[in-house]
């Protein structure tokens, strides 16, 4: 499947409205990011340290619950040609027993260049390097979750113009 088959099934999964999460995965942390119901802006919302997959997923629980979630785009390791980052696997594992125990769909979404581009606009914001520290997992998260909103518009407006005929 396609990046764009793959979101148009994920629509086809969660509707076009509803709160989802945004996660950056990484061996020692999980970036944490939300969306508004309107699936319009992503947020950073927190760092996960990482203490196991049980905990790790007994957390995500928690945010799932207390923002109505309904769907979680995953940052997938790509590497600049494309083809699966090496920790790939490990990312598609985690994305198993995401949906597996939290019970909600999941689309991998590429996340080339989602650390620089939170980096970058935390720069242009003017954070220090302490501050830039604590919340660049969230900002990634954001970054990759703000990619797949994108991308959602654009296939919403697709299939408008399908329906009207043009």
């Amino acid at each position: 499947m396609t990046l764009a088959q793959d979101a148009s099934a994920f629509l086809d999964a969660v509707g076009t409205a509803g709160t989802l999460l945004g996660l950056d995965p990484g061996t020692k942390t999980i970036g944490v990011a939300v969306c508004d119901e309107r699936r319009t802006l992503a947020s950073p919302l927190e760092t996960i340290f990482r203490q196991g997959l049980h905990l790790d997923l007994e957390r995500l629980h928690l945010l799932i619950q207390q923002r109505e979630a309904i769907g979680i785009v995953l940052g997938m390791p790509v590497n600049m040609d494309g083809s699966a980052g090496r920790r790939a696997q490990s990312v598609r594992a985690f994305s198993r027993s995401i949906e597996q125990g939290l019970g909600l769909p999941v689309l991998h979404w590429d996340e080339r260049l989602s650390t620089i581009a939170a980096e970058d606009a935390m720069i242009a914001a003017d954070l220090g390097r302490a501050k830039r520290a604590g919340r660049l997992d969230a900002a990634a998260a954001a970054s990759i979750l703000q990619g797949a909103l994108d991308a959602f518009t654009g296939i919403e407006a697709q299939r408008r113009s399908q329906v009207d005929g043009g």
